[in-house]
């Protein structure tokens, strides 16, 4: 039966959370009162992405809204099973999950240097560089580098990744790196002998149900895959095919970019983080030990909102003001999307759009995420809608 595992998630979503998470408030309002029509006009007015979908989980409940259309010159509305590019959210969804897996399994040290599983990870003070750090942005890895222009092939590329200089010495400023997600998808592959892509279907998305969520989608799904964007570099509109040029040199899998997947297999994968967190053991494949580690803040750098792998909210919060600052997690991708879980009102937050359709100079995605996120709660608790705010955050 579809979705059979999500399915039996939904019925235990109400059980009552840790000690340590203070209970949910009572619900007053429908999630999407607010927070649809805004979608709407940021979608259809104010053309903030060709089209976008929200899906929220409260208390196990889903709802979801779609606006726009799927693409640029493809009229069709998306909806709730509609394929998007997650972008940087593979991050979390895939590569940090999979750390949090190894760890339980005592493959991987969060403390250990990276050397000892990715032993061509060489250069100056790169002894010093731990998988915590690189979880938490602080490895003193540059941001970026053009991986697709200076190698022909995977291994090319991770050998560019594994010798470019740090630009800091380990553990003394954070700077949001997809080197070091790319660094720490070898470190998976190698502990466990196993691409990826192959890894993740076999150990999380098969057993959790999740049929929209893969790296690669294949081409019967284009239909309902959004497009992202008129690439230069590819001369085409990308549609099915990762975004992130650095991701497609790498084969179409790593950590940092390359799973596309569906509101409602996210959603499902934030109910089944929210019951690991409330301590849900009897659920299959039972969620990694590990989580509740990964999903804390680390303060490495001092300061740093980062916990591992995941963020946590800060600032101009894509998450908004009003979800918990001390319990909440989420991340963003650069194509539009986003995801936040906030443990105190058993709430999960996805929004899906492709902004970056037909081209990435489209800026103005970055404050619909705030935005949305708190008419979600202030519909639920019949606050007082605030102002839309014009601020961008950043997208990744």
């Amino acid at each position: 039966m579809r979705r059979l595992a999500p399915l039996l998630l939904v019925v235990g979503a109400a059980c009552a959370r840790s000690a340590a998470v203070p209970q949910p408030p009572p619900v007053s309002g429908d999630p999407l009162a607010l927070a649809a029509p805004y979608l709407d006009s940021m979608v259809t007015l104010d053309s903030a992405a060709p089209g976008a979908v929200l899906g929220i989980s409260v208390h196990g409940k889903h709802f979801y809204h779609a606006a726009g259309q799927l693409g640029v010159g493809d009229p069709q509305m998306p909806d709730s099973a509609s394929v998007y590019d997650l972008a940087s959210l593979t991050k979390v969804i895939g590569l940090t999950t999979a750390l949090m897996i190894a760890v339980d399994e005592h493959r991987i040290d969060l403390d250990a240097p990276v050397q000892r599983y990715v032993p061509a990870f060489t250069g100056r003070d790169k002894n010093k560089v731990t998988i915590r750090l690189l979880l938490t942005h602080s490895s003193g890895l540059p941001a970026w580098r053009a991986l697709y222009k200076d190698a022909v092939n995977r291994a090319e590329a991770f050998a560019l990744a594994d010798t470019t200089p740090l630009d800091t010495l380990p553990g003394t400023r954070f700077v949001y790196s997809d080197l070091g997600a790319i660094v720490l998808t070898q470190a998976v592959e190698a502990v466990y002998h196993e691409r990826l892509d192959s890894l993740l279907h076999r150990r999380l998305f098969a057993p959790l149900g999740m049929e929209d969520t893969r790296y690669l989608p294949p081409d019967c799904w284009i239909p309902r895959i959004a497009p992202t964007e008129d690439d230069p570099w590819r001369g085409r509109v990308l549609r099915g095919e990762v975004h992130d040029e650095n991701a497609s040199r790498l084969d179409g899998v790593s950590g940092h970019a390359g799973l596309f997947s569906s509101a409602e297999d996210l959603l499902h994968f934030g109910d089944w983080l929210l019951e690991g967190l409330g301590g849900g053991a009897w659920i299959w494949p039972a969620p990694p030990e590990a989580l509740r580690r990964f999903v804390q803040r680390q303060d490495i750098p001092h300061g740093s909102s980062r916990a591992l792998g995941w963020d946590t909210p800060s600032g101009l919060s894509s998450g908004g003001q009003w979800i918990s600052r001390e319990h909440s997690f989420g991340h963003t991708g650069f194509t539009g999307t986003s995801i936040w879980i906030d443990p105190t009102r058993d709430l999960v937050i996805v929004l899906l759009s492709n902004r970056v359709n037909p081209t990435r100079d489209n800026q103005r995605w970055g404050p619909v995420r705030r935005n949305v996120a708190d008419r979600v709660v202030e519909a639920l608790e019949g606050r007082r809608p605030t102002v839309a705010s014009r601020q961008s955050t950043v997208d990744r």
